[in-house]
């Protein structure tokens, strides 16, 4: 997939002229890239709009024009984007019991272990980040890829082959098939080199 370049990048007093309407297409896009797996974990696949999304938003933020800071941050959120036969995403715990987060965190370490997708018979592991997790600390925000076979990538991007995540930690067990919509969404990253 193309990484976002230093020309993708819309100026700040542009920026703040297109932003809402840039901000309305990506959480369109979104729709069919958030994967909620059970009730707690949702999964957002990254691609190329979305990664100059969050670069965008984060350059206005932090009001960062500096070029040599912005080249910085294109370099962390291109971080984000699928390699070749390859989808990237964040994971996100969701956790709304504000009271009972640590305590929830705490039950779902080693959950970088438990994540999964398959594609037909063939199962792929998730590769985490490092450093978002430890033996007594999770972070509730994860990054992860799932790195595919050529054949998987062939028979997901072809709609040959059902496609499943699963969780399958002590603690939180859960899966979900893609739907149609979201799989052909996905498959695009697939077919993108």
């Amino acid at each position: 997939m193309r990484r976002v370049r230093l020309e993708d990048i819309t100026g700040p007093s542009r920026y703040g002229e297109i932003r809402n309407e840039f901000r309305q297409r990506i959480i369109a896009l979104k729709r069919d890239r958030r994967i909620a797996v059970g009730d707690r974990v949702t999964l957002v696949f990254e691609n190329f709009d979305t990664v100059l999304f969050q670069t965008q938003e984060m350059l206005h933020a932090e009001h960062i024009t500096d070029i040599d800071r912005v080249r910085e941050e294109l370099d962390v959120y291109n971080e984000l984007l699928p390699g070749e036969n390859e989808l990237s995403a964040t994971m996100l715990i969701e956790i709304t019991d504000q009271p009972r987060v640590a305590e929830e965190l705490q039950r779902l370490i080693g959950i970088d272990e438990h994540v999964s997708l398959r594609v037909g018979e063939q199962s792929f592991a998730a590769q985490f980040e490092p450093g978002r997790s430890t033996e007594d600390k999770l972070s509730a925000v994860q990054y992860l890829r799932f790195p595919l076979s050529p054949s998987a990538a062939r028979a997901f991007a072809a709609d040959a082959a059902p496609v499943e995540i699963r969780i399958d930690h002590p603690n939180y067990a859960a899966r979900t098939t893609l739907s149609p919509t979201q799989r052909a969404s996905l498959a695009d990253d697939l077919s993108t080199t």
